[in-house]
């Protein structure tokens, strides 16, 4: 494929995925308050947020093995379709646990990280993966930006679980518009490789874990995720309690966070891993990440709090698109969706853990602990980038 035609394929893929992360925008600043809206208690709403994450850890590694075998395209559609249903169903949830099933089964079924990674691994040369990796991150924080401010207007939180219906049907309506937008401008790859049986998921799991740069990139995923997360998680109910914020502080600040994000991977995370390598940079964005968190147990109100959020977010902007471009780098190239999906597995198991843990340090030790320790689990997460610059195959 030539240059141009991938530099399409690409802006063609992230203009469809970013309709979808509306969606995205819309829901996961709204969840404490939805959960809340049950009557749910602080570690009940902590596993509603994680449950999606619970079910992509079996789904991803799923979807971007068959990805592998009979394209990506086919595969987006059917993750794209789980995405929908879930927040259609979610809508008319009638209880806490219902609420958790249907997150659960929705991020099994929706779990398409690791097969829009995989296309832009198969449509983009490797010096220039960091940079469309990149693209993907910024349609997401772009979604961030817009799809709180939709959250918050259309939601009351004051007429209980029904006050939320409105926002989870524009959050499938933006889905349904992305399902569309795949069928008629996505082309599946015309990657000319035969399509191999990657053998099972546990022996990948052991090749991978000991392979010298993407097992140590799988723990950064690990570490990372578990402290972002978990952040995430409470930070609605963390302003609520210090601040006396609702919706609508909360999604302002991911707004904020997401504008600048998007604008750091659409301008300047590609640049600055061409220039100075995928690892160094993780490796900054992973210390600047830990000054943002721990900078939020000292804030004093709405414009620091928002300034931190910025912080961390340009730390998660020009890391996260080079794990993905340096385990593509390194992966046998017939098993990128294989490999990318066990990655985001990774990430989708601490996704669980980590907003469980936030939520319980939050309830039991002060609202200030969820910061606290996602500093101290990032922090190592620089040497680890550190320690795969020397090994990454060039």
């Amino acid at each position: 494929m030539t240059s141009d035609r991938s530099s399409l394929a690409a802006a063609s893929l992230v203009s469809v995925m970013f309709i979808n992360m509306l969606g995205f925008g819309i829901v996961i600043p709204l969840l404490p308050f939805y959960a809340e809206s049950f009557h749910a208690a602080p570690w009940q709403i902590a596993l509603i947020f994680s449950a999606f994450s619970m079910g992509a850890f079996f789904g991803e590694p799923v979807w971007g093995r068959m990805s592998d075998r009979v394209g990506r395209k086919p595969l987006l559609l059917s993750t794209v379709s789980g995405t929908l249903l879930c927040y259609l169903a979610l809508a008319f949830a009638p209880d806490v646990w219902t609420a958790f099933v249907i997150r659960f089964i929705g991020g099994a079924a929706s779990g398409n990280g690791a097969v829009m990674q995989g296309y832009i691994a198969d449509v983009t040369p490797a010096e220039k993966r960091s940079r469309r990796m990149a693209w993907i991150g910024a349609s997401g924080s772009l979604g961030l930006v817009i799809g709180p401010s939709i959250g918050g207007v259309f939601a009351h939180p004051e007429a209980g679980t029904a006050g939320f219906r409105v926002p989870l049907l524009i959050a499938a309506g933006f889905s349904a518009t992305c399902l569309l937008s795949i069928l008629l401008f996505i082309r599946e790859p015309q990657v000319h490789r035969a399509r191999e049986e990657t053998g099972s998921r546990w022996r990948a799991i052991g090749e991978v874990t000991r392979h010298p740069v993407i097992g140590r990139l799988m723990l950064t995923t690990f570490l990372v995720g578990f402290a972002f997360t978990g952040i995430e998680s409470v930070f609605g109910l963390w302003g609520e309690r210090r601040f006396g914020w609702g919706p609508r502080e909360v999604g302002w600040c991911f707004a904020a966070a997401g504008a600048v994000s998007g604008l750091v991977q659409f301008f300047v995370t590609g640049p600055l891993s061409e220039r100075f390598g995928e690892a160094r940079v993780l490796a900054a964005g992973m210390a600047l990440t830990t000054i943002g968190i721990l900078g939020q147990t000292q804030s004093t109100g709405f414009p620091m709090t928002a300034a931190l959020l910025v912080v961390t977010a340009i730390g998660q902007s020009v890391s996260w698109p080079n794990v993905g471009a340096l385990i593509s780098r390194n992966a046998d190239p017939a098993k990128q969706g294989q490999v990318l999906g066990l990655n985001n597995a990774t990430g989708a198991f601490a996704r669980f853990v980590g907003p469980l843990t936030a939520g319980l340090a939050f309830a039991h030790v002060s609202i200030n602990a969820p910061f606290v320790i996602a500093a101290v689990l990032v922090a190592p997460a620089v040497l680890l980038a550190l320690s795969a610059t020397g090994r990454a195959r060039t």
